[in-house]
């Protein structure tokens, strides 16, 4: 069972959902073993990510399990009951600690519980641009996506804070706040984390050095959240990435290193 009780967290804490798109596990723990990122450490229990499964092999799938409540399961072949989750006859992983909702997703459950909803995207699927990368912005009252917050910025992350920063001062203290990032500087192209390549290829080494960049930029938001009101984090990636392992590169394909992904929740 949960030891967070969701239903109490509801209704008196804001959450903060951010999404670490394409983030491997390996490569979340190293950076945390080497203190490449202080400020998650900062928050994350015993300074070592849960290893868990995503739900899917990348971005689209993945964010519409997350949304209605299939976060990231730990690894290990228990029932393992959810923080949240939207009703339906049958679930076997509910129980008296997770919130249990009527709508189809956490986003219409929490607007119902009165919260303002945000949404700061990142990759693709959050741009706007065409109808399936309107799909997930349209579910919030309120949504951001621009070139400088998508993968091909190089300050993507310090943008989005920036957006999610100025969102926080618009809203009285008095309301609750559901607010969604989607990291976006984890996925490709991340080689320009690495100032002295000379190839413009990902790697391990590249995905370290962005995670590294996404933290530095992270203490601000957490700060500022944490002075609003009491809030709820979890933090996650919803799928890895290949480059190289048996022959695969990229993801969407169900590789150990795609489907195994680091997870953390936490008050701050």
């Amino acid at each position: 069972m949960n030891t967070i009780n969701f239903n109490k967290i509801v209704g008196n804490h804001d959450i903060l959902f951010i999404v670490l798109d394409t983030l491997r596990y390996d490569v979340a723990n190293i950076a945390l073993s080497h203190n490449l990122t202080p400020n998650m450490a900062n928050y994350i229990v015993e300074k070592k990510w849960q290893k868990r499964h995503s739900p899917a092999t990348f971005t689209y799938p993945a964010h519409h399990a997350f949304f209605a409540g299939f976060l990231p399961t730990p690894i290990n072949p228990n029932r393992h009951s959810r923080l949240f989750a939207s009703e339906f006859m049958g679930s076997e992983t509910t129980c008296e600690t997770t919130w249990l909702f009527k709508q189809a997703n956490v986003i219409d459950a929490f607007a119902v519980r009165g919260y303002h909803t945000s949404c700061i995207g990142g990759v693709g699927f959050f741009n706007k641009q065409n109808a399936i990368g309107s799909v997930f912005p349209n579910l919030f009252v309120e949504s951001h996506w621009q070139p400088s917050t998508g993968v091909a910025c190089k300050d993507s992350t310090e943008n989005q804070v920036m957006i999610a920063l100025a969102s926080l001062q618009q809203l009285p203290a008095e309301q609750r706040l559901f607010s969604f990032i989607n990291i976006s500087a984890l996925h490709q192209p991340n080689y320009f984390y690495l100032d002295s390549t000379e190839e413009k290829q990902d790697s391990i080494e590249s995905q370290i050095a962005a995670l590294a960049y996404v933290d530095s930029q992270l203490g601000r938001l957490f700060s500022a959240m944490k002075q609003r009101a009491p809030t709820f984090c979890i933090l996650c990636a919803d799928h890895g990435t290949c480059y190289g392992e048996d022959g695969y590169y990229g993801h969407k394909v169900a590789h150990e290193v795609v489907l195994t992904v680091p997870y953390a929740h936490f008050f701050l």
